[in-house]
């Protein structure tokens, strides 16, 4: 059967249950599909694997270097076709920059509904990945495609680093200080934007931000100061933070309200605009939440759990090391970011304390 003719722009979010990162399975579905009873992988070449909720694996591979490998794909998070592919592009390269490394080469992963829509959109999705991987600076060099009931695009990338450089999420220690690259809201405006609720500026802020690459984590791997670092995706900043916590056997203090959000969320907010993965993260994640009094909890709520989309790189950096931090910040263009926006303390019944903290 040929593909229907289309006389009006698709509009691809209508042709997907979930959207972006958002499409993510909720925390604790996945922890009961991730379980087994067979003994961990003792490959003593493999330096990160399931073991850890770390966003690539990684793999020694000699001469003091590390392959690290990750695969992300979702359903569309934007209606255009181009921005589709990019976001998606930039999504999965992330993944290598959270480890600290610089991504070498990738491949496509493409569902693709044939029978609703044109294959010439497909071909937009794919020039939309190729344009985010020269701006990454490897090629996309093949991938794999089927015919799916909802489509769907991703990448599965590699990259390369020194193993002393090598980050991970779970190495933390008591008195780093946190820093956050973007601000968040990327699940709410998205939301607004499948119900057509979006206005313009708010909406290419949101495409805007989701195509940005987050080079500056393989600069980020070579600093000794940074402790630990991951990005912000489908779980929010509450989830991902959760990770960093628990996997350091620590609590942390969120300041609440250092945190960036995106112009126009708050706006959203008030008319009840909240994705459905905001509640399944929240289920998870908020019996090791507490909030201090002053702290406007309904609004934490739907923030601090909001799916992210190519999120900001969220990482430690020792407390001696913070003034440095701050100024390397600045010099890299990212001066907007240079706050702080926590500090890991010893480990209490709740991992993620919400506070108010003083500028």
């Amino acid at each position: 059967m040929e593909p229907p003719v289309q006389t009006e722009p698709v509009k691809l979010t209508q042709f997907s249950r979930s959207s972006g990162c958002g499409c993510k399975i909720a925390p604790a579905v996945l922890e009961q599909i991730l379980k087994t009873d067979l003994a961990e992988s003792t490959n003593e070449k493999l330096l990160v694997g399931n073991s850890s909720n770390d966003d690539a694996a990684a793999y020694d591979i000699g001469n003091g270097d590390a392959l690290i490998c990750t695969t992300d794909f979702f359903m569309p998070v934007v209606d255009d076709a181009f921005s589709f592919g990019r976001i998606a592009a930039a999504n999965a390269i992330s993944d290598i920059y959270a480890m600290g490394g610089s991504p070498i080469i990738a491949i496509a992963i493409l569902g693709w509904p044939v029978e609703k829509l044109p294959a010439e959109l497909a071909q937009q999705v794919l020039s939309g990945a190729r344009s985010i991987c020269r701006e990454a600076g490897i090629p996309l060099a093949g991938g794999h495609s089927i015919d799916t009931l909802e489509p769907m695009f991703g990448l599965a990338v590699n990259g390369l680093t020194k193993i002393t450089q090598l980050k991970k999420n779970n190495t933390a220690k008591v008195g780093d200080h946190l820093f956050l690259t973007k601000p968040i809201g990327t699940g709410i405006l998205s939301a607004a934007q499948k119900r057509g609720l979006i206005n313009i500026e708010h909406q290419s802020a949101l495409i805007a931000q989701m195509c940005r690459l987050n080079k500056e984590g393989a600069k980020l791997g070579a600093l000794d100061s940074v402790t630990a670092m991951t990005d912000v995706t489908g779980f929010g900043i509450l989830g991902h933070l959760m990770e960093m916590a628990v996997g350091a056997d620590l609590s942390v203090d969120l300041f609440y309200n250092r945190l960036q959000v995106m112009d126009g969320v708050r706006e959203y907010l008030a008319q009840r605009i909240v994705p459905d993965a905001t509640y399944r993260n929240w289920n998870r994640y908020s019996q090791q939440t507490s909030f201090e009094k002053g702290v406007n909890v309904m609004e934490a709520f739907s923030l601090l759990p909001d799916p992210q989309t190519n999120g900001g790189l969220l990482f430690s950096v020792n407390e001696a090391d913070v003034s440095f931090m701050q100024e390397w910040l600045v010099q890299n263009e990212l001066s907007n970011f240079a706050t702080t926006i926590g500090k890991f303390v010893p480990a209490a019944e709740k991992r993620v304390n919400v506070i108010n903290q003083e500028i």
